[in-house]
């Protein structure tokens, strides 16, 4: 594991971090959504606190990019269930990531069925 901070947050995955990925994936697991199961191998969870200070990002407490994932508040403070609904994105995105982010464009955010499957998926599996 590499030391130090991008701009994005610290760099390498520590215990905190792989144990918060896996407990997500695991409620995770016990959903079909997709033909290929949910790779976490490149997930990560960052904490750039200065993106959500931009006017795009200020009403989101998480936010997913590709294997990334974004958190307004660090890690020790957010819910199991924020990072089970943004990793729902991450595997949304390895199924069909074309079709995902372009959804945002032409069916906006709060009714879109990306959001609404993420949504479903944490509280299927409370």
């Amino acid at each position: 594991m590499s030391e130090g901070f991008g701009i994005l947050g610290r760099r390498g995955r520590g215990p905190a971090e792989l144990a918060a990925i896996d407990r997500a994936a695991r409620r995770l697991s016990r959903l079909a959504l997709y033909p290929r199961p949910l790779d976490t191998g490149k997930v990560r969870i960052l904490n750039p606190r200065w993106l959500f200070t931009l006017p795009w990002f200020k009403r989101f407490h998480g936010y997913n990019m590709g294997h990334l994932i974004l958190l307004r508040k660090p890690l020790a403070e957010v819910s199991d269930d924020l990072v089970t609904h943004e990793l729902t994105h991450v595997w949304q995105d390895q199924d069909h990531r074309l079709r995902m982010w372009t959804s945002y464009l032409h069916q906006g955010y709060a009714n879109n069925p990306h959001e609404l499957e993420a949504r479903a998926s944490v509280n299927r599996t409370r």
